[in-house]
C-alpha cells in the first residue's frame, strides 16, 4: 500500500499544540499564571502546573539519564521573575516587550521556533507504540553504550544489539519493511553509515501475541565519538488495511571509558538566573591592600558615573538595533570628528561598562562560607582559575548574612588571589563564626574604564592623529634607499628584510607631529622585532627622544621590555601596575621595574621618571605618569588620548587578528568593536600601495610556519602576499611523524561527532569526546621519541573556558605542563605543535541555534589567530557537520581534505566545490539536517514544516551565556 500524498500527512495535532500554547500566552497576559524554569533542561514553562507533564516527557527523562540521576533526584523547577513590561514566549524562550508581542508571534524567529516545536512533536509521535504493536527500547531508543577503544586509534570491531517487536493485537500484523534512516533514499553513501540491519524482515507476518527480533549492527570503522541514527519500522494491519510506522533512535559512543568518567558533568547544568538586585548602600569600609598605596597620586581620577538616562535607554526592552538608534538620537553627537570624539567614545564605554557589571552579577554567591586565616578571610570562588570572574588584588566584594535584607553590607578588599580562592580583609568589627553563611556581591573594578574616560576628557584633538586626511600626508616622503642603507641595524635580520627596514627608516626619519604610522604585521612576520629595532634606531638618531612603548597585555609588554633590557636600568623603565604579582614577572623585567619594601610594584617620582628614555607599559598603565604629576607635553600616553604637536604615534598590529572584546550588543551596534587600527586601515590615507613607507608598511615575510600551514590563512586574509621564510629545521621537523595522514602535509583535521555539555551554573560548553581525543594526540606525540618534543613545544587552544579546564584536568604526567588556553591567551605566541578543540557539536537540529552553536567559534579573527600559531604541525579537532555551516571553516576543511590531511568522521559534501565565502553562514548546509528530518517525518506519517531564521533578535539570557567565555581585563 502506498503512502498518502504529503498534503494529507500534515500532522494537525501540532497545530493544536501551538494554538493551546498561544492561548496560554494570552492567559498569562491577564496575570493568571506564573512561569517556571526546568533547571535540568534550561526550558521555561508557562506555569508550574505544566512541570509535571514536562518532567514525564522523553527529553526530560533523557536529561536525567545523561546526568546519572534517578527521577527522585530531579532538581525540579524554579520560579521565574517576570520582566516588567514583557511577555515571556515559551516557544522562543525569550522575554518580549508587550508592545512588540503581536509583531513577535508573526515574526521569523517565532515561526521558526514554532516549526521546531511541531517537528519535535512529530518525532515524538513517530516513536510512540501504536495500534497494538510494542517495540522495545521505548524510553531512550537502542543504545549501544560506551564502547572502549581497543587501541590508540579506535574500535575496529562490529557490534550487535537487538530490539524486539511484539504484536499485542487479536489479529495479525505485517512487518512490511524496516530500514536505517541514514540509508534511506540515498541520503548517505554506504561507506558513511555505521548502523545497519542484520537481516531483512520485509513482509514478516506476526500472528496475535507473536514476537520477533530485529538485529541492529554497528560498525565504528576506527572512528571515535558519538554515533546517531534511527531505525524505521513499517507495519500493516491486515484487517483494517492501514499502514503505520514506529521509529527508534539508535546511538553509540566510542572512546576511552576512563576519560568519559573523569570528565562527566559534576552536576546538572542550571541556567544562571539574571538577578535584579538592589544596589549596595552604606557598606562598612574594608581595609585596602598595600598595593593601592604603592604610588603617590597627585592628579585625582574622577569617578565618571554612567548617566542615569543612558542606562535607562541602553538597557530597556527592545532589539539591539532599536536601542542603539535611541542612544544615537539622544546622546551621540551628530558628527564624529575631533571636537566630538571624546563624547562619542565615552557613551559607548559607559554602555559597555554597564553590560560588564551585569555580566559580573552572574557570579554573585548565595549562602557561601568564609574561612578565617589570621587577619584574612578566605573565600572560595569556583571558576577563578579560568578567570570566571577575573579577580585582582585591590578588587572589592561585599558580604552580609545570608538571606538578611536588613543587615549591613561589609566591604572586603582582595589582598591575595590564590588558585581557587581569594583572601579578603574587612573592617575590624567584622566577625564570622565557623559555618556562618553569607551572600557575596562582586563589584566591577572600574579603574580601567575611569582611565579611559580621563583620557577621552582631555583637550587633545589633533586631527592628524584622530582623523588623518590627505592634506596631512602631502609633505611625507618615502625613505630613500640611501637612508635605509645607512641604518646600522642591531638585529641583522631586519637589515636584510626590505619591508622591516623600510618601516624602521620611515619611523626614524618621520617629521615631528606626523600622522600615525602603521606597521601592518600579519602572523609571524616580526612586528615586535621591527618595533624594537625602530625604538633603538630612534634613540640612536635623536638624543632628545622619549618613547612610551605600550602593548595591550602584560605578556606583550614584558617581551618588549626584555628585548630592550640591555639599554640599562638608567635608560629603560618597565612600568607595572601595583596589583600584579611579582612572581609572574621574570627577573630580567624586575631589574628594570620598581618594587617597594612590601614587594609591590610602584612608580618613581616624576623627576626620576622623566630621566628614562624608554618607558614600557600596558595601554592602561600608561596613564600612570599623568596621574603622578607629569604634564601632557612630557609624556605620550595611550593612543587616541594625550600627545603634543610634536608627538609621533606608531601603531603595530594586524586588523585581521583579534580585535576588541565587547560584551554589550548595543555597544557593538554603535561600533565599539571597531578598533583605532581598524578605523585607520579603512582610511584611504593608509592604502598599502599609495601609502607605502609614508603611512604604512605591510610585513610580508613569515618567519614562523611551514608553507602548508601558512597557505590557507595567507590566501584567505592576506591576498597571498606572505612568504614562508621560517627555519626548515623547525618548520619541517615533524613531517616524519607516522600519524600524518599524508606525508609532508603537516595539517590534520580530525572530524568527530561529540556532544555539547555544560555543568552546574556555568554556561560554558565542553566536549568530552574532543578532550579525550586531544589527550590521545598528545600521548602519540610524546610516544614518538624521534620528535623530541617537550611540553613547551605544544599548545592547546579552545574557545570555551570549560573545555580548557577539562583538557587541563585530563592531561597526564608531564603533559600537564602544556599550555592550554583560549585564543586570546595565544595571541602573539607560537608553538611547534598547536592542537585546536572547537568543541561545538550538535546533531539535534530541532533545538539548533545557529547563533550560539557557531557565534563564538565562527569568528574570522579568532580563526585566523588560532590556525597561525603553529610552526610545524597543526591539528584541528571538530565536528565537520557543525563547522561547515560557516563558510570560512568549510573552506578550511575542504583545503585540508583536498591535500590529504582529513581523517575521522566522513564529510557529506564535495570538498572540491567552490565555497561562496561572501555568505556568512551556509543556509543550504543549515537546512540539510532539517530536510532529512522532514523526509523521516514524511515516511513515518507525520508532518512537513518550513523554517527560517533571525539572528538579530535580542535575548538577555542568551547574552549572559554568550559573554561567559569572553575574557575579562588583564591583571592591572
Amino acid at each position: 500500500m502506498d503512502f498518502p500524498s504529503k498534503e494529507k500527512l500534515v500532522w494537525h495535532e501540532s497545530a493544536k499544540i501551538h494554538q493551546r500554547r498561544t492561548d496560554q500566552h494570552r492567559k498569562r497576559l491577564s496575570g493568571a499564571s506564573k512561569p517556571v524554569r526546568c533547571t535540568l533542561c534550561a526550558v521555561d514553562l508557562m506555569a508550574a502546573s505544566g512541570y509535571g507533564q514536562h518532567a514525564r516527557g522523553k527529553s526530560h527523562r533523557r536529561r536525567l539519564e545523561e546526568q546519572g540521576l534517578n527521577p527522585g533526584e530531579d532538581p525540579g523547577p524554579e520560579e521565574l521573575d517576570g520582566v516588567p513590561g514583557t511577555q515571556h514566549c515559551e516557544i522562543c524562550n525569550a522575554s518580549i516587550p508587550l508592545h512588540m508581542w503581536e509583531r513577535h508571534i508573526d515574526g521569523r524567529r517565532h515561526l521558526r521556533s514554532k516549526g521546531f516545536v511541531m517537528l519535535q512533536s512529530g518525532l515524538e509521535e513517530s516513536e510512540r507504540d501504536k495500534n497494538g504493536v510494542a517495540v522495545s527500547n521505548g524510553d531512550g531508543g537502542l543504545n549501544f553504550g560506551l564502547l572502549e577503544c581497543t587501541d590508540r586509534h579506535g574500535v575496529a570491531y562490529n557490534f550487535d544489539r537487538t530490539m524486539s517487536v511484539q504484536n499485542n493485537n487479536t489479529t495479525a500484523i505485517i512487518l512490511a519493511d524496516a530500514r536505517v534512516t541514514s540509508r534511506a533514499n540515498g541520503l548517505a553513501r554506504v561507506a558513511d553509515t555505521h548502523f545497519d540491519l542484520r537481516q531483512s524482515v520485509k513482509g514478516l507476518h506476526l500472528t496475535p501475541g507473536a514476537k520477533t527480533n530485529v538485529e541492529v549492527a554497528f560498525r565504528p570503522r576506527d572512528e571515535r565519538g558519538r554515533f546517531h541514527d534511527r531505525v524505521e519500522l513499517y507495519f500493516e494491519d491486515v484487517v483494517l488495511k492501514q499502514r503505520f510506522a514506529i521509529t527508534r533512535p539508535v546511538t553509540a559512543t566510542v572512546g576511552v571509558k576512563a576519560d568519559y568518567e573523569a570528565l562527566r558533568p559534576i552536576a546538572p547544568y542550571v541556567r544562571p538566573k539574571r538577578r535584579n538586585e538592589e544596589p549596595v548602600s552604606d557598606p562598612v569600609p574594608g581595609i585596602p591592600p598595600p598595593a593601592l598605596a604603592a604610588i603617590a597620586w597627585e592628579v585625582s581620577l574622577p569617578k565618571f558615573p554612567i548617566p542615569a538616562g543612558l542606562k535607562q535607554i541602553g538597557f530597556s526592552q527592545g532589539t539591539y538595533g532599536d536601542l542603539a538608534n535611541k542612544v544615537r538620537s539622544t546622546y551621540l553627537p551628530k558628527a564624529f570628528d575631533g571636537d566630538t570624539y571624546g563624547r562619542h567614545m565615552k557613551m559607548m564605554i559607559w554602555i559597555e561598562e554597564e553590560q560588564a557589571r551585569r555580566d559580573l552579577q552572574l557570579y554573585n554567591l548565595s549562602g557561601t562560607t568564609l574561612e578565617r586565616k589570621g587577619v584574612y578571610y578566605n573565600l572560595v570562588v569556583e571558576g577563578l582559575a579560568e578567570k570566571r570572574p577575573s579577580i585582582i588584588v585591590g578588587d572589592k566584594m561585599y558580604v552580609r548574612n545570608h538571606g538578611s535584607s536588613s543587615d549591613r553590607w561589609f566591604e572586603g578588599h582582595v589582598h591575595r588571589v590564590l588558585e581557587k580562592s581569594v583572601d579578603l580583609r574587612f573592617h575590624g568589627s567584622f566577625n564570622s563564626y565557623s559555618g556562618q553563611r553569607y551572600d557575596v556581591r562582586f563589584e566591577l573594578n572600574r579603574l580601567t574604564m575611569r582611565r579611559m574616560h580621563q583620557a577621552l576628557s582631555s583637550a587633545f584633538k589633533r586631527p592628524e592623529v584622530l582623523f588623518p586626511a590627505q592634506q596631512h600626508v602631502v609633505e611625507l616622503r618615502v625613505p630613500s634607499l640611501g637612508r635605509m642603507d645607512e641604518l646600522r641595524c642591531v638585529d641583522r635580520k631586519v637589515g636584510n628584510n626590505r619591508p622591516q627596514l623600510a618601516a624602521v627608516a620611515a619611523i626614524v626619519h618621520r617629521p615631528p607631529g606626523s600622522v600615525p604610522f602603521v606597521v601592518f604585521g600579519p602572523p609571524g612576520t616580526g612586528k615586535t622585532v621591527t618595533m624594537v629595532e625602530a625604538i633603538r634606531q630612534v634613540l640612536y638618531s635623536n638624543p632628545n627622544a622619549r618613547i612610551l612603548a605600550c602593548a595591550p597585555s602584560n605578556s606583550a609588554s614584558d617581551i618588549i621590555a626584555e628585548r630592550l633590557a640591555d639599554l640599562g636600568k638608567s635608560q629603560i623603565f618597565r612600568l607595572i601596575a601595583p596589583s600584579r604579582s611579582a612572581t609572574a614577572v621574570s627577573q630580567t623585567v624586575k631589574n628594570i621595574a620598581m618594587l617597594n619594601n612590601d614587594g609591590v610594584f610602584s612608580a618613581p617620582p616624576v623627576a626620576q621618571l622623566q630621566k628614562y628614555r624608554v618607558v614600557v607599559s600596558t595601554c592602561f598603565s600608561a596613564s600612570v605618569p599623568h596621574g603622578i604629576g607629569a604634564q601632557e607635553p612630557e609624556v605620550m600616553i595611550p593612543i587616541k588620548t594625550m600627545a603634543d604637536n610634536n608627538t609621533n604615534v606608531i601603531l603595530s598590529g594586524d586588523c585581521k587578528q583579534l580585535g576588541p572584546i565587547v560584551r554589550s550588543g548595543v555597544a557593538k551596534e554603535l561600533g565599539l568593536t571597531k578598533s583605532y587600527l581598524d578605523r585607520l586601515m579603512e582610511n584611504p590615507v593608509y592604502d598599502q600601495e599609495a601609502g607605502y613607507a609614508k603611512t604604512i608598511v605591510k610585513l610580508t615575510k613569515n618567519w614562523r610556519s611551514h608553507p602548508s600551514i601558512l597557505k590557507f590563512p595567507n590566501e584567505a586574509f592576506y591576498k597571498g602576499e606572505l612568504e614562508a621564510c621560517g627555519d626548515p629545521l623547525v618548520t619541517h621537523s615533524l613531517l616524519r611523524w607516522d600519524e600524518l595522514p599524508t606525508p609532508n602535509f603537516p595539517i590534520i583535521f580530525h572530524g568527530i561527532s561529540g556532544k555539547d555539555l555544560r555543568e552546574v551554573s556555568s554556561p560554558s560548553f565542553f566536549n568530552i569526546d574532543e578532550a579525550s581525543l586531544v589527550k590521545n594526540y598528545v600521548q602519540r606525540l610524546f610516544d614518538d621519541r624521534r620528535l623530541r618534543l617537550t611540553p613547551q613545544n605544544i599548545g592547546i587552544i579552545s574557545p570555551y573556558n570549560a573545555q580548557v579546564g577539562k583538557i587541563r584536568n585530563i592531561l597526564p604526567g608531564k603533559a600537564k605542563e602544556i599550555k592550554v588556553g583560549s585564543v586570546e591567551e595565544f595571541q602573539g605566541q607560537e608553538r611547534r605543535v598547536i592542537i585546536i578543540s572547537t568543541v561545538r557539536s550538535s546533531v539535534d537540529f530541532i533545538n539548533y541555534d545557529l547563533r550560539h552553536t557557531l557565534g563564538f567559534v565562527a569568528n574570522p579573527r579568532r580563526f585566523n589567530v588560532a590556525i597561525t600559531r603553529a610552526q610545524a604541525l597543526l591539528i584541528v579537532i571538530g565536528d565537520p557537520v557543525v563547522l561547515s555551516l560557516d563558510q570560512l571553516w568549510k573552506s578550511f576543511i575542504n583545503h585540508v581534505h583536498i591535500h590529504g590531511g582529513y581523517k575521522g568522521k566522513k564529510i557529506d559534501w564535495d570538498p572540491s566545490e567552490v565555497v561562496d565565502r561572501s555568505a556568512r553562514f551556509d543556509h543550504e548546509r543549515r537546512t540539510k539536517g532539517l530536510s532529512e528530518m522532514e523526509d523521516l517525518i514524511e515516511r513515518t506519517k507525520s508532518l512537513v514544516i518550513g523554517q527560517s531564521e533571525d539572528l538579530a533578535e535580542r535575548n538577555d539570557d542568551d547574552e549572559i551565556e554568550g559573554n561567559v567565555d569572553k575574557p575579562w581585563r588583564e591583571d592591572e
